[in-house]
């Protein structure tokens, strides 16, 4: 197969599943794009401006060799559909949660959690401000987290979702980052991040990784209740 497709062949492949069972049951999560896309224009911009601004300054990049030619602002139409494939696949883990489980498993810790991963942002961000990945991924964990608390946002199954995906997240990450082929497809500058792997990702992704799923469900979640709030108007 030509390497050149490699790249949207992970994509495809984290988006293909949720995408089938999208149009399954009594509340297919098809009714609910409005409420998904919403949110997710929102948070991939955001995230594509930040890997545009990461990409020029050499914090990481992309290997010709394994994505399509076509380019926007320096990055890999690839990489752009990965801030729409991989929430898609998250924000469907969290909606098909909420149908099958009464009961969320953490509810009772959620918070605990959150406070757990915000004091990672500030100490991260407070030790580590000389590395670009490092301090920037946490200072907007810390920022999530500190919303979060402030505005006392029901993460339940938020974080069970998280839990869920960061096995699948890691196995598309490490994918990405080298662990099945010649070179990465997507390559890190070591000297912007702690230089400690999982597997063949920097740590840093799992808290990069972590901001991205909550900030779509959490967005999701508002987008849901205006819409139900529109309804009831009606």
């Amino acid at each position: 197969m030509n390497s050149h497709f490699y790249y949207l062949l992970i994509d495809l492949g984290c988006i293909s599943v949720p995408l089938m069972a999208s149009f399954y049951g009594s509340d297919k999560f098809i009714h609910h794009w409005s409420s998904f896309f919403k949110a997710n224009i929102i948070v991939a911009t955001i995230f594509i401006v930040w890997d545009i601004w990461f990409t020029k300054i050499g914090v990481w990049g992309f290997n010709p060799a394994y994505h399509l030619t076509l380019t926007i602002f320096g990055l890999p139409l690839e990489e752009i559909l990965f801030f729409i494939c991989i929430p898609y696949a998250c924000v469907f883990t969290y909606f098909a949660l909420r149908i099958l489980l009464k009961r969320d498993p953490l509810r009772k810790i959620n918070h605990l959690i959150i406070g757990i991963f915000m004091a990672l942002g500030v100490i991260f961000s407070i030790v580590y401000y000389d590395k670009a990945y490092t301090f920037w991924t946490s200072i907007t964990l810390t920022i999530l987290c500190l919303f979060i608390l402030k505005e006392k946002v029901n993460t339940s199954y938020m974080v069970l979702t998280y839990l869920i995906i960061f096995p699948f997240f890691i196995l598309s990450n490490g994918i990405l980052t080298g662990c099945c082929t010649p070179e990465p497809i997507v390559w890190y500058n070591n000297q912007e991040n702690l230089g400690i792997r999982l597997g063949s990702i920097p740590i840093e992704d799992s808290l990069y990784g972590f901001v991205l799923i909550i900030s779509n469900i959490i967005l999701f979640e508002i987008f849901e209740r205006k819409e139900k709030q529109a309804l009831n108007c009606n």
